[in-house]
């Protein structure tokens, strides 16, 4: 068995214009300060890193990871949720996604996947250059907008979504088996992969790429009454990465797991702040021990009461509390009796 790494940090609800947030090397100094020792990072924000000169400078690379262990801390992966986001969208959602894309290329969606693939390519090469294994991203979402079948679904609609989404992401994924990167999608609602059954059909149609992988999330399983600790021993084999985020579903007789168009704060279901929410983190953390996940357990601040900074803080000291340091012999090796072959065949009647 493996002990997981961390704790580690997701820098994307915390990046912005006021410090420490505006520059990587101060935020990494604040979250060194509360006992992080790694940071995810968000790509589309050039105050967290320039994607472009991390994809062709192995030099800026190594200066960056030097930079932060100043405060020490290391990167874990990148991220590119929201380049991802747009590799696929279906036209109900282009207005509303062209504000991920740059200006030059909003009102053409295809000029904006394109622009996205590129993004994709490069997060494969800067992971390269800084020694990552493994990179992040969403699926995108061609047929979210049916996931309910009223009215009935066409024959084949589902079929072609997703055959579409093996189209575009086995170029992708055959560049990060080039560059040696896992790309792990975050099942995620609002996606197209946003449960087991959706990753298993995804995974068809990629023909089982074996760089194909899983951010486990189990927030996102709370608010769909998934079995979240099941999802482990289904799909461990391909659960690269871990976002530790906590959620809750508690629904009444006015509001079910739809939320009825309310506010986070308001919903039946609500991502809360570490072990404020009802996800059973002690046995989360086991699993992947048993599994030998060998990543890193960062925190995802996501909460619609507490403040960022306050989940930080005991995020960082949650995560540590909950990393099981595994093993390295078995608790009855005490009473072991050694190796012998020839014992081995008379007590079992064989000699």
């Amino acid at each position: 068995m493996k002990t997981i790494k961390g704790p580690a940090i997701f820098l994307a609800q915390y990046m912005g214009d006021e410090p420490p947030f505006n520059d990587y090397r101060t935020a990494a100094e604040w979250a060194g300060g509360l006992g992080f020792k790694g940071l995810q990072i968000p790509t589309w924000d050039g105050n967290a890193i320039d994607l472009d000169k991390a994809a062709e400078s192995k030099t800026y690379c190594d200066d960056y990871r030097g930079q932060m262990a100043q405060y020490g801390v290391e990167p874990t992966e990148l991220s590119t949720h929201l380049q991802g986001q747009l590799v696929a969208v279906h036209p109900a959602y282009d207005e509303l996604f062209d504000g991920f894309a740059p200006e030059a290329v909003r009102g053409n969606s295809a000029a904006r996947t394109e622009w996205a693939v590129d993004q994709l390519m490069k997060s494969m090469k800067a992971s390269q250059n800084l020694g990552l294994p493994s990179t992040v991203t969403f699926s995108g979402a061609l047929a979210w907008p049916y996931f309910y079948p009223w009215p009935q679904r066409p024959a084949g609609l589902v079929e072609e979504a997703f055959a579409e989404l093996g189209r575009r992401w086995t170029p992708i994924l055959n560049y990060a088996d080039e560059c040696g990167i896992d790309l792990c999608y975050e099942i995620h609602p609002g996606e197209d992969l946003h449960d087991g059954a959706t990753w298993e059909r995804f995974l068809e149609e990629v023909k089982g790429h074996s760089r194909a992988n899983i951010l486990y999330d189990p927030s996102h399983f709370v608010l769909q009454a998934l079995d979240y600790l099941a999802f482990i021993d289904l799909y461990h084999e391909r659960i690269k990465m871990f976002h530790v985020k906590d959620a809750e579903l508690e629904t009444d007789g006015r509001v079910g797991v739809y939320g009825g168009y309310l506010p986070w704060g308001e919903r039946a279901g609500r991502f809360r702040s570490l072990g404020d929410g009802e996800t059973d983190f002690t046995s989360i953390f086991t699993k992947l021990a048993k599994y030998d996940f060998e990543g890193w357990a960062v925190l995802e601040w996501e909460c619609a009461y507490k403040d960022n900074l306050v989940g930080a803080a005991e995020g960082a000291q949650f995560i540590t509390d909950h990393i099981i340091e595994v093993a390295k012999h078995s608790f009855d090796d005490f009473a072991a009796s050694g190796i012998d072959q020839a014992m081995n065949r008379r007590l079992l009647g064989l000699e």
